[in-house]
Formats: C-alpha cells, structure tokens, sequence
C-alpha cells in the first residue's frame, strides 16, 4: 500500500505556513483544556472531595502546561535523543518548527508545570494531575496522526496487507505505526481513563487517574515500540531494548506506587453525608 502523501502543510497565509503538526497541537491544547475544564467543576465526579479547581484557574493552568509542552519536548527531544546539537548547532535546538518533540520531554515539562502552578495557586498537585492527566490522551492522538500525515515515526517492515511504503523509509512496506499510537495512546488510554473517572469515581482518589495514565501510557508506548522502527541515529540498545521502551518504564513504576498509594489513602466522607 503507498502512502497517501498529504501536504504537511495545511494552508498558506502570505509568508505563514499553517503545518499540520501545529494544527494538532493547538487542537491538542484548547480540546484537552475545554474537557479538563469539564472533569474539574463537575461535582457529580467529586463527591468526597469537591471540585480541584475553578475553570478559571484550569485556564491559566493551560498557559503554564503549553510552555511545558514545547520547552520539555523539544529539550527532551535533544537530551534523549539528538544531544549532539548541544556542540553542533545550537541554534537548531531554538527552531522547534523544524520538527523534533520528545513525549516524554514534555510529560516532564507538563509536571513541573503542574506542581509549579499548583503550589502558587494553592492547588492539591496530585489532584491537579489526576484532571491533566485523564485530558492527555485528546493531544497525544491528534499528534500522532499528524506524525501520519508528515510522513514521519514509521515502523519496522512488514507484510501485512495495511503496511504502507513511505516517503524515505525504502522500497518496503511498513507498519504504520503511528496509526497504531493515535488508537492505542490517543483513543484506547482515553477511554480507560473515562471509565476511571466517570464509572468508579477515582478522581476522589488522589492519583489514582494519574497512575492509570501512567501505567496505560507506557503499556502502549512499549507494545508499539515492538513495531515501530527505532530512529536511526540512536545506539543499539541490549535485548532488543528501544528507548521508547526504557524511557516509558519510569512512567509504568511510577503509575503502579501512584495507584498503590491512592486506593490506600482513605478518602473523606461524602459532602452531603449525614454527621
């Protein structure tokens, strides 16, 4: 199957280029940032603890995660994977239009964020990430459907009948992994976290959402990893090992003491409970 080569580039505005990979971002922030809002001010989903925040603090929220996002997944970006522009060209790691972000940079940007804000806004941090956390999945799939539409992240060769020939990766088809990603890491952990939320009520437990997410992130990041075809410019790791895989292993530890630690901690009586 060749690949439908699409126009990375959506439309031209003068000398403005308006990318597709731009696109899913914003998309990303304002849909995430709309439905965060949602999970946060609903009381029905916090009975024993009442809401974390207003939507208004969940709005300024969103302008500290959006320069998390972009500073820790470009720096993440370079640190775990092209450190060489550190001493090579410098100025390169600036130009974040050229492509080039770490999910995992960013989940570290998107935390200090987080603990950042909440500590100036007086918020409960583990409860604060429970709400970003379950919004996460909404930006993570659209990125990786425009990774599909650049072109970019394919996967290992296969003869599957869906595997397609990319522009640059050779004369055999391949998995498309990043189609893979958007369902597993965008759709299949959201619907997993709207259960948590919204079937047993776990944002009243703090950190267990977030553990959910961590775990069920790293879980798919590593079952696709199996396919998806490392970049080249990294050292073969031991045991088949990709840093996809090592670098998601932090994420399913700590999602496991996470949801350990939530489902010990009580949790309060409900608000409207008899004394």
């Amino acid at each position: 199957m060749q690949f439908p080569e699409i126009d990375p580039v959506l439309i031209h505005i003068g000398p403005l280029a308006i990318r597709w990979y731009a696109l899913a971002y914003v998309a990303g922030i304002l849909i995430g940032w709309r439905y965060a809002a949602s999970l946060a001010t609903n009381p029905k989903l916090w009975a024993h603890r009442g809401p974390v925040a207003t939507a208004d603090q969940i709005g300024d929220l969103i302008l500290w995660i959006t320069l998390g996002i972009i500073i820790g997944g470009r720096l993440g970006h370079v640190l775990f994977y092209t450190p060489e522009l550190i001493w090579t060209d410098p100025i390169e790691i600036l130009q974040v239009w050229h492509g080039g972000m770490s999910f995992h940079g960013g989940l570290i940007g998107v935390l200090l964020a987080m603990v950042l804000f909440a500590r100036s806004a007086g918020l409960d941090t583990l409860r604060v990430f429970d709400v970003i956390c379950a919004a996460e999945p909404i930006g993570q799939g659209l990125g990786r459907i425009a990774n599909f539409i650049n072109g970019e992240l394919w996967g290992r060769p296969t003869q599957l009948p869906w595997g397609m020939v990319f522009p640059g990766a050779g004369p055999l088809p391949r998995h498309p992994s990043q189609i893979y990603e958007a369902l597993l890491e965008g759709l299949v952990v959201f619907l997993i976290l709207r259960w948590a939320t919204h079937g047993p009520k776990l944002l009243n437990r703090r950190g267990v959402v977030a553990g959910i997410f961590g775990v069920s992130y790293a879980l798919a990041r590593i079952a696709v990893e199996q396919v998806r075809e490392p970049d080249a410019y990294l050292p073969q790791f031991p045991l088949g090992l990709t840093m996809g895989m090592m670098l998601s292993a932090p994420m399913l530890l700590l999602g496991l003491i996470l949801i350990w630690r939530g489902l010990r901690e009580p949790v309060p009586a409900p608000a409207d409970a008899p004394a």
